[in-house]
């Protein structure tokens, strides 16, 4: 697995990378040797942040944590979090990580325990017209709706199909449509 690190508003030791690295490194048995991960460390109000994003063949597997205090705790976290992920989509999963991924038991903590999905039920379905819009008109109608997502036509990309969304830290994102 090929590791690149981030670090926004903190300078950190080499030690805490190596730290990740050797972390990290462990859910190398789940993917193929083209893996990377992108870890971004991040340090805000004494809350340090690890934002751990594993890329693999065509699946991206992301997780963030937050702990005070302590980078090393909030780094266990994620990697811990994104092994919950794959524990609970393994069946949909095995197809895209190695194929030995799971011959190795998953260690699980006491007292934790992880069902896997076997579908997603969808239990609502909506149609509504999609029109031409600005980014900002879209985060509007957003707000408006209460709704923590928009889709939209992108008036100022072609009429592109886009997503604004409400980020779990404050701000917006947009997803663009891409080639």
């Amino acid at each position: 697995m090929r590791f690149v690190f981030t670090d926004k508003k903190v300078d950190l030791a080499d030690s805490v990378h190596s730290y990740a690295e050797k972390k990290i490194g462990k859910l190398d048995r789940f993917f193929r040797a083209d893996a990377e991960a992108f870890v971004t460390f991040g340090v805000e109000n004494s809350r340090c942040t690890v934002e751990l994003t594993v890329h693999s063949g065509n699946t991206f597997f992301r997780a963030e944590e937050s702990t005070q205090g302590d980078m090393r705790v909030a780094i266990d976290a994620s990697a811990t979090a994104i092994e919950r992920q794959i524990r609970k989509n393994k069946t949909r999963l095995s197809k895209r990580l190695r194929q030995d991924a799971f011959e190795k038991e998953i260690t699980v903590a006491p007292g934790e325990e992880v069902q896997e999905e076997l579908e997603f039920p969808v239990v609502r379905t909506k149609k509504f017209p999609i029109k031409p819009m600005t980014v900002e008109e879209a985060i509007l109608q957003m707000n408006l709706l209460d709704h923590t997502f928009f889709v939209f036509r992108n008036q100022n990309a072609g009429d592109a199909f886009e997503v604004v969304y409400k980020r779990k830290n404050g701000g917006y994102g947009l997803i663009e449509s891409g080639d």
